[in-house]
């Protein structure tokens, strides 16, 4: 059965931890309200129940609430649930606790370096899907030219491009309406 508590990250609301007897089963950065960061938890993990959080789960809160507060949290300590984790997903997500504090890398490196080159769609899933938001830092892993627009289901309303400043790192800057739209645009009649 897995728990959950919601705790307070001073600079961007309240946020909610799920966890089990294994380890941290996900992480849900705050939405816009915080009844909406509670029904997105139990949305998802439906059998958690709100408890005191165990030692595991608080060294997580603590470091959460460190990272939000601009410091530079030791995640080494917190044990993950990764049962129902896929191993290429696993890969991923350990190749993105490499990459240090306030530095980026693209999917394609990531996928290059899990020795996988064509496989960066597929690392693009695996951040999609990252449970463990912040103590996992899939918001280091950005698409090519290093836009740092989207972030996990699990993100809440906040940014990559937020938690990226908070660790000192700039990636470019977001796409212009142009670049999103020129793509998809139908031929113009000649």
């Amino acid at each position: 059965m897995s728990q959950t508590t919601v705790c307070d990250a001073v600079r961007i609301g309240r946020c909610g931890i799920v966890w089990s007897s294994t380890g941290v089963v996900a992480v849900q950065l705050p939405e816009a309200r915080e009844i909406d960061t509670r029904r997105r938890i139990f949305a998802v993990h439906p059998e958690a129940r709100e408890q005191q959080p165990p030692l595991n789960a608080e060294l997580a809160i603590e470091g959460i609430a460190g990272l939000l507060q601009g410091g530079d949290p030791d995640f080494s300590e917190v044990s993950l649930d990764a049962g129902g984790v896929p191993g290429f997903h696993r890969r991923v997500y350990e190749a993105a606790c490499a990459i240090p504090r306030g530095e980026t890398r693209t999917y394609h490196e990531i996928a290059k370096a899990l020795g996988a080159s064509g496989a960066a769609h597929s690392v693009a899933q695996a951040i999609a899907k990252n449970p463990y938001m912040l103590i996992v830092p899939c918001h280091r892993v950005l698409e090519a030219d290093n836009y740092a627009d989207r972030l996990s289901p699990y993100g809440g309303v906040i940014s990559k491009r937020r938690l990226l400043a908070l660790e000192g790192a700039h990636p470019v800057a977001s796409k212009t309406l142009f670049e999103v739209l020129l793509p998809v645009a139908p031929p113009r009649p000649s």
